[in-house]
């Protein structure tokens, strides 16, 4: 069963203080792109989100976010009171008059420096276990997501597929009439010469023509390549490199058939399971 790259997963807790909301969102890439932002009291934890996070989802561009909202009337910052005073005493002293408004004093003097003090917040471990369930809730939902867009790439995939051999089949029944047009071609070719020619000699170089335009090993050969294609696609792991390499051995055997088509109906064949493969090579950028 294949995964799509591309999934989006959230959960939003209610904790006693405060609202917890995890996001992850993933995208196409060649490996693993992980960019983790949670608030610095969860820092310790990070390695472990992210040891998760690679275990789950294996590769992609994802983007991991913690977001808190404090919901009770609790505050981590308070104003220093000492250095406001301060602060005030001495812009008083700078104006030197005595109808100086401390309200104004008040506005200038809680943006300096130090003006507030942060307090910083110890990591709750049972607050943390409680976490810990979202992010795996997340991280289920981005996969039932990569699931549920992976379901319409297979049918894609299989349905392309399905054009390519009913393609190629069209290239093995016009065989034996390209071959045809290629003797009496050149048989017409020997003729405006106005030549004698050795018969026998004849045969020999127009048998080791066709041989040179044999496209037998090639037919075989894509044909396999469409049948592994099928099997890898309806195998349990999602494996888009795999699949990436099954694709590129097809588009080799279908450049080469259309290198020695010279045959214009074989040729046609050969570009629309081009343009099926271009499709196909498209959307497995996509797989994981």
């Amino acid at each position: 069963m294949i995964q799509s790259m591309t999934g989006y997963g959230k959960a939003v807790l209610q904790l006693p203080t405060k609202k917890v909301t995890i996001e992850i969102k993933s995208l196409n890439s060649k490996n693993l792109d992980l960019n983790v932002r949670i608030p610095s009291h969860y820092k310790e934890k990070e390695l472990a989100v992210r040891k998760k996070l690679a275990n789950s989802l294996v590769r992609g561009k994802i983007d991991f976010s913690i977001f808190v909202e404090i919901t009770s009337d609790e505050t981590s910052a308070s104003i220093n009171h000492g250095v406001v005073k301060e602060y005030m005493q001495q812009l008083r002293n700078v104006v030197q008059t005595g109808t100086t408004d401390d309200v104004e004093l008040l506005k200038m003097a809680v943006r300096m420096p130090d003006a507030f003090t942060t307090v910083r917040e110890e990591l709750d471990e049972n607050e943390w276990v409680e976490i810990e369930k979202g992010i795996a809730l997340a991280i289920k939902e981005i996969v039932q997501y990569r699931i549920d867009e992976a379901a319409s790439l297979e049918i894609d995939f299989k349905q392309r597929i399905a054009n390519i051999k009913n393609y190629l089949e069209q290239v093995q029944a016009l065989d034996g009439d390209r071959i045809e047009h290629v003797k009496t071609r050149l048989q017409k070719a020997i003729d405006e010469l106005k030549v004698e020619t050795d018969e026998n000699r004849f045969e020999q170089e127009l048998i080791y023509y066709l041989e040179k335009l044999d496209i037998n090993e090639e037919k075989v050969r894509l044909a396999n390549h469409l049948n592994y294609f099928l099997q890898t696609l309806d195998s349990p792991d999602s494996n888009g490199k795999k699949l990436g390499f099954i694709v590129q051995e097809m588009g080799r055997e279908i450049n080469t058939t259309g290198s020695k088509a010279n045959f214009a109906p074989m040729q046609k064949a050969v570009i629309q399971m081009k343009n099926e493969l271009e499709q196909i090579k498209e959307q497995i950028l996509n797989v994981l």
